[in-house]
This record gives C-alpha cells, sequence and structure tokens, in this order.
C-alpha cells in the first residue's frame, strides 16, 4: 500500500516487473478524512496505473471549479470529499472552517478528476501548479517523466517567476550520474508537450527538503528561486 502523493508510473512498473507477485494498492486521503477516501483494487492497479483508486464505502468525491460548480466526468478541478469519515472543521478556528468546508465536504486543494468508471486521479496541489501564459502544467505529469530516466533519483517540479508568461517551469533534479541538464529535456521533449519542458534545470546529488513525513517541500524550493 501507498500514498501520500501520486507514485510515478516508472516505479509502479519498476516494481511490478521486480516483484510480480507483488500487489500494489494505492490510497488516497488525508488527516482531515481520518482514514483513505479512495483505493485501488490490486488486482487493477496495472489498467489504472495512473489512477488513486475508487471511492471508498461512504465516501463521496467531487471535482469542482472555482465558481464552486461541480464539474463533468473527466474535467479537471478542485477534489471535494465528503462522508462520515470527514472532520466537521478546525479546533477553534471558524476562519479556516469556512473556508475549507462546504456542506459536509472537505475542500481538498488537490486538482483531479474522476472518470466514466468511478476511478479517481490526482495530478497536482492547486498551489503546485504551473501558469505559463494560460497554459496549465501539472507537476507530478512532468516528475513521472523524469523518474523514468536512469540517471534520476528524484525531481522536483517548481514554478519560477516570469515578467512575461508569469511563471516557467523549473526543475531541481537529483541524479545518481554525470549528465547534462541538456540530455533530460530532450529526454522530456521527446515525452512532454513543449511547454512542460523544464526551462531550467537544477542538477544536484543532495536530497530533496522533505517534512517530517516525507512529502518534498517545494515552497522551500520556490523561495530560493525568488530570492
Amino acid at each position: 500500500g501507498y500514498g501520500g502523493a501520486p507514485m510515478p508510473i516508472a516505479t509502479i512498473e519498476k516494481l511490478a516487473a521486480t516483484s510480480p507477485g507483488l500487489k500494489l494498492i494505492n490510497a488516497y486521503g488525508a488527516t482531515e478524512t481520518t482514514s483513505p477516501s479512495t483505493m485501488m483494487p490490486g488486482e487493477l492497479t496495472a489498467d489504472h496505473i495512473d489512477s488513486v483508486g475508487l471511492p471508498c464505502p461512504g465516501t463521496r468525491i467531487l471535482v469542482m471549479d472555482a465558481e464552486g460548480r461541480e464539474l463533468p466526468r473527466g474535467e479537471i478541478g478542485e477534489i471535494f470529499i465528503g462522508g462520515a469519515q470527514v472532520i466537521k472543521g478546525y479546533w477553534n478556528n471558524p476562519k479556516a472552517t469556512a473556508e475549507s468546508f462546504t456542506g459536509g465536504f472537505w475542500h481538498s486543494g488537490d486538482l483531479g478528476a474522476i472518470d466514466a468508471q468511478n476511478f479517481v486521479r490526482v495530478f497536482d496541489r492547486q498551489k503546485d501548479m504551473i501558469n505559463r501564459g494560460g497554459l496549465k502544467i501539472y507537476s507530478a505529469e512532468v516528475e513521472s517523466v523524469l523518474a523514468s530516466h536512469p540517471a534520476v533519483v528524484e525531481s522536483a517540479i517548481v514554478a519560477k517567476p516570469c515578467p512575461v508568461l508569469g511563471e516557467r517551469v523549473h526543475a531541481v533534479i537529483v541524479v545518481r550520474e554525470e549528465i547534462t541538464a541538456e540530455a533530460l529535456r530532450a529526454f522530456c521533449a521527446a515525452r512532454l508537450s513543449d511547454y512542460k519542458v523544464p526551462e531550467t534545470i537544477l542538477l544536484t546529488t543532495d536530497p530533496l527538503p522533505r517534512n517530517a513525513n516525507g512529502k518534498i517541500m517545494k515552497r522551500q524550493l520556490r523561495e530560493a528561486l525568488s530570492r
């Protein structure tokens, strides 16, 4: 079982190849939901490799636009989660509660979609999405591509401020062997739309900064770019 962030497809495929008898079960939830909100049946992982699974019994998941309207299946918006397991609010913080809860649904802050078969996909945190001249770029997609390169240990895609386009794609990439930024850009260009390819790349052998839960601290990486 795994969760916390979208697992790169390359990692799932490598695990399936090296341990073919292993069942891979993705789960998606948060502290506010007190338990997983979706789970992927292990036997379905290979056929829905980019999904975090199906809503758990008793869980309702909606995908909403910026005006609070529910979006049709397949369209990308913010994931709202409802159910008996969702907390009713934040302790002694009515302002945060009013901002994050609507009609018993918690606003996850994650961007995702639900397909016609009810499988949920999570693309990015709203705050981590890059808006390059009106074109939306989800960091998890670019990171998943980079994870498939044999020289890459891990990566983080963040927005680099730009006075013309608003934001540009910047990559911080931890490598295990010597490789050039140009080679990694070419690798991405063969697999992604041109506007999603990192325009600037920082190569390092140091691990990415993580919080106590093991999640990459992208705010710290963004702050370093704005100095």
